[in-house]
């Protein structure tokens, strides 16, 4: 940057009139001369700064001539072309005006506007006002091409949604500021081209300067140097914009989350093709079947909420099952790249590292301003031992990254801002999260009815005050919402294959004691007393430990005053007992109360969830006390109170930081199905019959299926789906007698005597699923079956590719 002239002006002016220019030889003296003549006629001293921005042309020769001719112009020229930006905060920080005003070098508004934004400054007592296009009374009179007007719209749009809310016209070139607040605001900015606008303004709302928009008079002018494509640019330098609000803890954060996950993931990881997640039972291979499957139904253009590939020839109701549409559909070509596995892996991996970030950034804007603090109580809302829990094998409930999202948005809606913009995001978000999870956002909102009742109780002016907002904004947000999800919900719920509820026994629901335990996956957690007090390894929905426990309960009376402190501590204690489901057993004794889950058990939606997951409503709360005790104990004057506290808050997390899952060898695909063999056997509309019939304890067919690209369909499967007349959701197909049998002598039961009547049955069951061929692999009670298998058919079976067939006729 040179300046022309070398004057030594240190007296102040009371208005500053900066023009950037850039190859503006022909309209820059007439330019000149308008704005003097128009300055001349007003009270005060002023002063005019042409910042030459590398032009080729005589721009700078026309700008020194004139200040030659006036001392009140200066002239700071650039020797190569750096952007509006550049020049714009070369000439705010020279100025020496009590007020700003920056105007473009084509005077497309008019200077004798100036006297309309002054008129807002002197009136209103605010900081800047700016000009607009777009505020009603604005007129513009020579309007632009239609292509650039629409992508000046656009942006506009866009920079309002994610920049500068509010403010309809960011980009209009004529703007006066206070003059000190304006050196401040462009001596922070860091942009150099036509995003400093954003830039500055977001300066001024984050100082808590006001800034008003003042209708003027605009016209576009031949030969502007702005062009569609540089619409594009100012939203490059939007994410440059963001980039800058990140601050150097954040990225430490989100890198420890992912270096957490992949820690956790890390036996998965080291052999992708043959390790197995130990405790996940069957669920990896469901999963990793649906991931498939949607890949499969996108690349094929086939519905995505159906297939016959499992459960032939019925089908499956994808949409009624956990398949998260929201992810699978996106990372088919993962999926078709790489295998479903790698899916999995980078789903629950990514999904916790996601999650934790969310929470953060949460806790961050609504909870703590320490960021240390807010990390802590976010690793507690992801790695709490229920989430670690279903991270064996339900990414449903790990992957939460939009629950926080959806939070965000509810909290905005009370503060009555802007409840139909905020209104609609919340929509658009609700409906992504029924698509990656419906349970966990049924459980997100049972937690945040209850906080929002609680902190209506706790504050109830609050409460009042944000009560039409809210309201108004679930309006707009169902109104988004439910036209979206119609098809897929009606699909769901009425489609083929649909059911009512799922049966999940009399033992869903958490016991007392398992929230004062240690989880099986925590350091001091003990497998046989986690397994004593859960349905099984993936359902430890409790086990927070009372180390844990008792800190809560400490902040909780030491924070009492806080409405905050009261709504999250009743939200925690609610969600436990909800948890306990409609009976609970008092420990170590006979007695057995009514449990509030009662009151939802047998209500539309609520019968299909494990009630004992309403625990996990309990992780984010507890993460938010603990992430402001933290906080608190930051601040505290005293460094013995400060190094005891967080001494306590680190002696009550040890015990449940989570270890690394553990993992097991898969079982190989048998080369029948793995070298492409089975084609020879099964024709057009068959199936490939394994032995025993897939369910959800023998699920290695559905395994052969997504390793090798879903070629053939299966009887029988993992799934949901209904049973019997009233349609009750059962995990798997309805059983049929050979099912049935072959499944019984797979657990290591003894055959019955094989009579006529069986093999009556076997050839109805078999026609049923359209059988090309029975398949044997080499398992466990592999002789009784194969033993069962000949006396069925009435033959022996041929040992090809690794496992035993049975070729069967077509039918006629």
């Amino acid at each position: 940057m040179v300046a022309v002239d070398d004057r030594t002006l240190t007296a102040t002016v009371d208005l500053t009139v900066v023009i950037p220019a850039y190859d503006e030889e022909n309209r820059l003296c007439p330019t000149l001369d308008a704005v003097r003549g128009h300055l001349e006629g007003r009270p005060g001293s002023w002063e005019l700064i042409v910042v030459d921005d590398g032009s080729a042309d005589r721009t700078v020769e026309i700008a020194i001539r004139a200040a030659a001719e006036d001392p009140r112009i200066r002239v700071i020229t650039n020797e190569t072309n750096r952007g509006k930006g550049y020049a714009l905060r070369c000439g705010v920080l020279a100025s020496r005006g009590d007020r700003v005003l920056i105007t473009d070098a084509d005077l497309a508004t008019p200077v004798e506007e100036l006297e309309r934004l002054a008129a807002e400054l002197d009136e209103s007592g605010i900081d800047a006002a700016i000009g607009s296009r777009a505020h009603p009374g604005a007129m513009i009179e020579v309007h632009q091409g239609k292509v650039r007007e629409w992508c000046g719209r656009m942006a506009n749009r866009l920079i309002r949604a994610v920049a500068v809310p509010g403010i309809r016209d960011t980009q209009c070139g004529f703007k006066l500021f206070d003059g000190d607040k304006a050196r401040a605001a462009f001596g922070d900015a860091r942009l150099d081209g036509w995003g400093i606008d954003v830039e500055v303004l977001r300066f001024f709302r984050r100082s808590g300067w006001q800034v008003a928009e003042v209708p003027v008079r605009w016209a576009h002018q031949e030969g502007s140097k702005v062009r569609p494509a540089d619409y594009g640019k100012v939203l490059v330098e939007l994410v440059q914009l963001r980039a800058r609000t990140v601050r150097r803890v954040d990225v430490v954060v989100c890198a420890l989350f992912l270096l957490a996950s992949e820690l956790l993931y890390k036996g998965l990881w080291a052999d992708l093709g043959r390790r197995y997640l130990a405790d996940s039972g069957s669920d990896q291979t469901q999963w990793e079947w649906f991931f498939a499957v949607t890949a499969h139904n996108v690349s094929h253009l086939h519905n995505p909420f159906f297939t016959t590939l499992q459960n032939f020839p019925d089908g499956v109701n994808l949409m009624a099952n956990t398949a998260m549409l929201g992810l699978s559909v996106p990372l088919t070509p993962v999926t078709l790249a790489f295998g479903p596995t790698v899916t999995w892996a980078l789903v629950l991996t990514f999904g916790l590292t996601a999650t934790g970030i969310a929470w953060y950034w949460l806790f961050v804007r609504w909870a703590v301003g320490n960021r240390w603090a807010a990390a802590v109580g976010a690793a507690l809302a992801t790695f709490a031992p229920p989430m670690i829990s279903h991270g064996n094998a339900h990414p449903n409930f790990v992957v939460l990254f939009m629950i926080p999202v959806i939070i965000d948005r509810v909290l905005r809606l009370c503060t009555g801002r802007r409840p139909v913009r905020d209104g609609v995001l919340l929509g658009l978000f609700t409906t992504y999260q029924i698509f990656i999870g419906e349970e966990a956002l049924l459980l997100a909102a049972v937690g945040i009815l209850l906080f929002v009742v609680s902190y209506a109780l706790a504050n109830r002016e609050a409460a009042r005050t944000a009560a039409m907002p809210l309201l108004k904004g679930v309006g707009v947000a169902l109104a988004v919402c439910l036209p979206l999800v119609a098809f897929p919900l009606y699909w769901q719920f009425f489609g083929p294959q649909s059911y009512k509820s799922v049966l999940h026994g009399d033992n869903a629901g958490n016991s007392p004691l398992s929230f004062l335990a240690f989880a099986q996956r925590s350091l001091f957690g003990s497998e046989k007393i986690a397994d004593g007090l859960a349905m099984n390894r993936t359902e430890q929905n409790a086990f927070y430990g009372w180390p844990l426990v008792v800190l809560a309960f400490a902040i909780t009376v030491r924070l009492w005053r806080r409405p905050l402190v009261k709504a999250l501590a009743f939200t925690t204690v609610a969600a436990a007992l909800l948890s306990m489901g409609p009976k609970i057993r008092i420990p170590l004794t006979d007695i057995v109360l009514p449990g509030p889950w009662r009151m939802l058990a047998h209500q539309p939606l609520f019968e299909s969830v494990v009630e004992g997951r309403v625990g996990m409503i309990c992780a984010p709360a507890l993460g938010a006390l603990v992430a402001m005790a933290i906080t608190g104990l930051a601040a505290t004057p005293v460094p013995a109170n400060r190094v005891l506290g967080l001494a306590a808050v680190a002696v009550a997390l040890l015990p449940i930081v989570p270890t690394p899952f553990p993992t097991r060898d898969r079982e190989p695909v048998p080369p029948f199905i793995s070298d492409g063999l089975w084609r020879s056997y099964v024709g057009k509309g068959e199936s490939v019959v394994p032995v025993p019939v897939p369910d959800p304890a023998y699920t290695s067919a559905l395994h052969w299926q997504s390793a090798t690209g879903l070629g053939f369909s299966v009887p029988g499967g993992y799934f949901n789906g209904p049973w019997g007349p009233e349609r009750i959701g059962i995990y798997g197909p309805p059983p049929r007698h050979t099912s049935s049998l072959l499944r019984d002598i797979g657990y290591g039961q003894p055959a019955p005597p094989i009579g006529s009547e069986w093999r009556a049955q076997a050839r109805a069951d078999l026609a049923y699923w359209h059988a090309g061929v029975v398949v044997l692999a080499p398992q466990a009670n592999d002789q009784a079956l194969y033993e069962t298998v000949k006396q069925l058919l009435g033959r022996d079976g041929e040992w090809v590719g690794g496992a035993w067939i049975w070729d069967l006729p077509s039918p006629s």
